[in-house]
């Protein structure tokens, strides 16, 4: 198992690459932030969890944790992938096995210590519970039971944790370049006393997901963007400055 080898300097230099990636990859960025969210109580734990349709996911919850949240990063990525780019573990990443039931207890029970472990900041761990890629309009989504898991763990030391679905989604809409767009929901509060155990919470945490991925899609398709922020704007599209050109040397202009 990798573990987290946090270094804040790295994780400044990734939010400035972060922004820089996006401008050139996407039209704009824009996300749905329920204004109460990022007032939750700082001394109880997180677990954002949502759809895993990209690659850019690890990206865009440095983002979202720089703009709006005090918190320590946490996340949670296969092991042949955090193999391969062993930079994120100094950005809050540790990896899991799946192959290996022993390895992956060992995962869950570091997750549960890092939400557990004593800061000034909000302990967060960010969380794809699909476990790989997958298309975001496939229906069922299909959860493994870790988040429940590490919940379970949280729940039986600390009593009190927040549960936030969190989901993404890709569209090109009137530009050469795709616009990504990000949507909160309001932090559930969970306790001991509200528990009502592993299965339970995998099926509830799909559900959410789905009819949030579903909310989400209609927006889009409908254009209903009102409820969206754009946080980042991409660099200009060769289409737009094409257009803009076209603008200039229109008969009757200058």
């Amino acid at each position: 198992m990798l573990e987290v080898r946090r270094s804040w300097a790295y994780t400044r230099w990734f939010g400035w690459y972060s922004r820089r990636q996006f401008r050139r990859h996407f039209h704009s960025l824009r996300v749905h932030m329920p204004p109460e969210l990022p007032a939750m109580e700082t001394s109880i734990p997180v677990i954002f969890y949502g759809n895993h349709a990209y690659w850019w996911d690890g990206f865009w919850s440095q983002i979202c944790t720089e703009l709006w949240f005090r918190q320590n990063l946490f996340i949670i990525i296969e092991q042949p992938q955090l193999e391969k780019h062993r930079f994120f573990t100094r950005l809050g990443a540790f990896s899991i096995d799946r192959s290996n039931a022993r390895s992956a207890i060992r995962t869950l029970d570091y997750a549960a210590s890092c939400l557990l472990a004593p800061s000034e900041r909000q302990n967060a761990l960010w969380i794809f519970p699909q476990g790989l890629i997958e298309h975001v309009d496939k229906r069922p989504l299909l959860f493994f039971r870790g988040t429940a898991g590490i919940a379970d763990r949280v729940l039986k030391k600390e009593g009190k944790l927040y549960l936030v679905s969190v989901v993404s989604r890709i569209e090109y809409l009137e530009d050469q370049k795709p616009e990504l767009f990000l949507s909160f929901r309001p932090a559930e509060l969970m306790t001991l006393s509200s528990w009502q155990g592993m299965d339970a919470l995998t099926a509830s945490m799909q559900t959410r997901t789905e009819e949030h991925l579903d909310e989400v899609k209609r927006q889009v398709t409908d254009r209903q963007l009102s409820g969206f922020d754009e946080v980042l704007r991409g660099a200009e599209s060769i289409n737009r400055r094409v257009e803009r050109l076209r603008s200039l040397l229109r008969p009757g202009k200058g």
